[in-house]
Parts: structure tokens; sequence; C-alpha cells
């Protein structure tokens, strides 16, 4: 809406306010001065017939000679309430009146004052203002019908209702010739503004207006030239200044005094997990009490001691300082990865100390028994086979520990080339065969025939399935049965699986099963040889050729290690 459109409205709006008020006003105090007058002349009224009746008078009839003369309603009440009297009734109308006793007024008037009511009339139906006073035989009473006094009133309001439409048409007119002449210059200065706001600094106001309107117009050019040269200053330093603190590796967030996040840069949002843009609220920050808690007290003036918090699963370290302007500044350095490496550094100090600790012992123990002793040649031979046995328990160890190690941190790289499943999973079928019939299991392979070839690194799957089928034989009892399968996947891939009917696995262990070192049952793992790095392998060789591997089992069911291939390592046989 336009700004004459605005004052012509405005103005309309007061005007007809003030002339609703006027009458409301005029209405209610006209109202009341009427009443009060039109009681005063009643009263004068009812005093002047309660002096004319006397017992000696007919009621009846000084009732219906003072109605007459003075044009108003007269009634006179005895004392029983019984209405004696009525201008406006005689003979069997007059005595079937109702009993006036319990009229406001006549009550009022009974104890020696003037009553006075305004009521519908139960006898006549129509709104009346009675007056009545203490005469001697009873009580004199006079009453106006109101409707004549509210006529007089609502024709004062129609008065001041025209009147005010009157003084309307001619404010509408000097309103518009106002509104114009005040209009035009704020508009342009308006269009300058909004050029200004824009981004558009070569506008400048060119009216010239007169008085305080001239100023503001001055005062804007001035404002135009001093916000070019600023704005230039300011779009360089903020430049530099989100550049810097996008290049930090902690996450920073500046909250103002109003609880407000003006700054935020790229570590932070991905800590925070936010992706509004500032500013926003500081509610919108994760509800972690502690950092609740550091916000508050920098907000408060207070620097907080640096403090570790958990955002999101990752370990945080929480800095608050206050900011002079009342804000606070959040520092978040992420230490997930610290942390990570060192529980990984501690676990594998702790696993590989207690793996070597027990071959350490046995190898120790036989050795001094053998070095001090002279036991029997059968005894000897034991000892040296249990020492022997130990030795190689530890070099399987470190072989994997370098295996793994040299996997994991690139020391080695996939060779591939095409090979033959079939044959592979032959050849591991024959050098696990031994063990196998020693523990009476079935072990067998069923690799399609159709099966792809795959284009892989030899050594490798020879390791996958190596370390597959021996895991799967070492956990199946007598009876029990071993087998290498394949099956084909969604998009040309391949899987490559071992099933064994085996102990199984408990479905919580599954997630952590390709873990260095982790054991579901370690006793009977460590009394079977094994290192607890072979599926660790496994998932790495696996994942160097772009595969995947996954575990399926169940307590006493058996487990099926699946190890996918994707379709760019599959060949069509």
């Amino acid at each position: 809406m336009r700004l004459v459109q605005r004052l012509l409205l405005g103005v309309v709006f007061v005007i007809a306010i003030l002339v609703a008020l006027l009458a409301a006003f005029s209405g209610a105090q006209l109202t009341q001065e009427l009443e009060q007058f039109e009681v005063g002349q009643l009263t004068h009224e009812a005093r002047f017939v309660a002096t004319q009746w006397t017992p000696a008078v007919n009621a009846s009839a000084l009732a219906h000679t003072a109605g007459a003369a003075l044009g108003h309603r007269v009634t006179l009440i005895g004392p029983d309430g019984k209405v004696l009297g009525d201008s406006e009734f005689e003979g069997d109308a007059l005595a079937a009146l109702q009993n006036h006793a319990g009229r406001p007024e006549v009550i009022q008037a009974m104890r020696g004052e003037v009553g006075v009511s305004r009521r519908t009339s139960p006898s006549i139906g129509d709104q009346r203002l009675y007056v009545a006073v203490r005469a001697a035989p009873g009580v004199a009473r006079v009453s106006v019908n109101t409707p004549a006094l509210d006529a007089v009133v609502a024709r004062a309001r129609r008065d001041v209702f025209a009147s005010g439409f009157i003084a309307l048409v001619v404010a509408i007119g000097l309103a518009f010739v106002f509104a114009r002449s005040v209009s035009r210059p704020i508009v342009e200065l308006r269009d300058v503004a909004r050029a200004l706001a824009a981004g558009d600094l070569s506008r400048r106001p060119a009216l010239a207006a007169p008085a305080e309107i001239g100023d503001l117009a001055d005062a804007v050019h001035r404002m135009a030239e001093q916000l070019q040269l600023r704005l230039s200053a300011l779009q360089a330093d903020d430049a530099l200044m989100a550049a810097l603190i996008d290049a930090l590796q902690e996450g920073v967030a500046a909250v103002g005094a109003n609880r407000q996040v003006v700054i935020l840069n790229s570590p932070a949002r991905r800590l925070l997990a936010i992706g509004d843009p500032v500013p926003f609220s500081a509610d919108l920050l994760p509800r972690d009490t502690e950092l609740r808690a550091a916000l508050s007290s920098a907000l408060a003036g207070e620097a907080t001691e640096p403090a570790e918090i958990t955002l999101g699963g990752r370990t945080v370290m929480l800095t608050a300082r206050p900011l002079r302007d009342g804000g606070a500044l959040l520092a978040f350095f992420d230490l997930t990865r610290t942390r990570r490496l060192e529980a990984v550094r501690r676990d594998f100090v702790a696993n590989v100390s207690h793996e070597l600790k027990t071959p350490i012992t046995v190898i120790g123990g036989f050795a001094e028994t053998l070095a001090t002793d002279e036991p029997p040649p059968e005894q000897r031979r034991q000892f040296v086979e249990a020492i022997r046995s130990n030795a190689r328990r530890m070099q399987r160890l470190v072989d994997d520990l370098l295996d793994l190690s040299r996997i994991e941190f690139g020391g080695w790289v996939p060779k591939p080339e095409r090979i033959d499943l079939r044959a592979v999973a032959s050849e591991t079928v024959a050098a696990f065969a031994p063990v196998a019939q020693s523990r009476q299991v079935s072990l067998g392979s069923q690799v399609d025939a159709r099966a792809a070839e795959l284009t892989a690194d030899a050594t490798a799957l020879r390791q996958v399935l190596a370390n597959l089928v021996d895991n799967a034989l070492r956990h199946t009892p007598s009876g029990g049965k071993v087998t290498i399968f394949t099956e084909p996947a969604n998009d040309g891939a391949l899987v490559l699986a071992v099933k064994d009917t085996g102990i199984g696995i408990p479905v919580e262990h599954l997630p952590r099963i390709f873990e260095r070192f982790y054991r579901v049952d370690a006793a009977r793992s460590r009394e079977g040889g094994g290192t607890g790095l072979g599926l660790a392998i496994v998932k790495h060789l696996v994942e160097a050729h772009g595969g995947r591997v996954s575990a399926e089992s169940a307590p006493g069911r058996g487990t099926t290690v699946r190890v996918l291939f994707p379709a760019s390592a599959v060949t069509a046989s």
C-alpha cells in the first residue's frame, strides 16, 4: 500500500474513531443528564401529589386528576402495597393490579427515601422511569415512558455523526494534499535506499526537498559515499577472515550476546552436524550438557578449561572463551582418530603380549628343565616337541603380524592375474586334507563349473581361502563338514564362500570377528593354535581387491563366511 493511501486511511480511521467515541460518550452523558433531570422533575411532581393526598381524599380520583394535569402516570399505593389509585386504570382493572409492596421504588419510599427505578412495567408492558415518595396515607409514585428520553439521545447522536461526516470529508481533502507533498520526496529516498541495499552504490538522491527531508536526502548521499568505501574494505577483510577460519583444522563457532551463532566454519559444521546458514539460534547446537554449560559460562564472562566431550559418537576437545562484546567463542578439536589410535595401540600391545606370554613361558620352563635336570629320553623328546610347537606358534604370530602390517600400511600391492577358482579351491582342499582327516571332518569343494574366473592376486586369494578353511576346521567338531563354494551376486559380482557345520557364533559377536585378536572363545581358539589375526588378514586382502567380506552364523548351526568380488574382477569362463 502506498504512503498516500496509508496516510488517508490513517486520517479516516482516526476521525472515525473520534466520532464514534464522541457519539458514544455524548450519548451516555446526555442519557445520564436527561435521566437525572427527569428524576428531579418527577420527584417534584410526586411530592406535589403526596401533599394533595390525605385520608379524606379519594385516591383513585386524585390519581386521575393529577395524571391528567401532569401528563404522567400517577399511582397511589397503600401501606400494604395495594394500589388505591392509578391514572391508567380504574374499576375492575384497578382492583386486578398486582401488589406493589415489592417494587424497588416503593420499598425505598416506605423507608422515607426518594425511590427511583427504571424497568419494564408488568401492567402496561413498556419501559418506564419510576419515582416514588412517602405520603401520609401510603406512597405516591409518578412514572414516565423512557422511549421518549431515548429518542432525544438518538437525535443528538445523529447530529454528532452528521457533523463528524462533514469533518471527515474536509479532513480527507486536506490529508490528501499534505500526503502528496510528503510522500513524493520520501518515495524518492526509498528508491535510493533500496538500490543501496541491493548493492547499487552508484545511486544518489536527486530530489531537492525542503526542511528535514532535504537534510535527510543530503545525509543519504553522504552515507552512500562512505558505505561504498567501507563496504569494499569490509569485503576484503571478510574474505580473508573466512578463508583463515575455514582453513583451520579446529572447529570454530562464535556466539553473540543475543545467543545467535554468527560464525561457524566447515570443521565445526561437520562435528556439530549443522547445515543451517548463520546466523541461527544457539538452541540448535547439540544438547550436550557440558557443551551448554561451557557456552553459558563463556557468555557470563568466564573462560572454561579444555574438556573432552562426545558429539555424535566422536571425541571432541571443547574450549570456550568469552568475547569482549558479551559473546562467546567455542573451539572444537576432533580427537576421535587420536583416541582410536591410542586404543588400537593399547589393545595391540596387550594382545601381542598376551599371545606371546604363554609360548614364551612354556619354552622357558621346558628349556630350564632340560638345562638343570636329566629327564628320561622319552620325556626329553616331549619337552623338545613342546618347545618346537610353541616356537612355531610364535613364528606364525610374527608372520601374521608382519603380513597384516604390510597390508595395512601399503607395503603390499595386489598383482592381478587371471585365476581359475576351481584350481585354487582344489589346491586348498588338498593342502588341508590331512588336517581335516585327523580331526574327522569332511572337507570338499563345490565351485560351480560355470563359475567365472577372477582377476586377482593369486597369492592373496590362496591366503584368503587358507585362512577361512583353517578357521572353519578349528571350530568344527568331529563328524562335521567344511565346504568351499561359489554363488552369483547382483550386478555381475561373484561370491566365494566357506561354510562349516561347527559350533557357530552368537549374533552379538558377528560384527567384531574381523577385528585383530578378537576371539569368540579365546581358550578354544588358543588350544586350536589360532593367532586371532586370520580373519583380519582376510578382510584387508579382500578390501584391497575392492570387495567386501561378511559372516552369517548361529550357535550350533555352523558359520558361513562370504567374500564378494566386484564385477570388475570377474571374467566369464
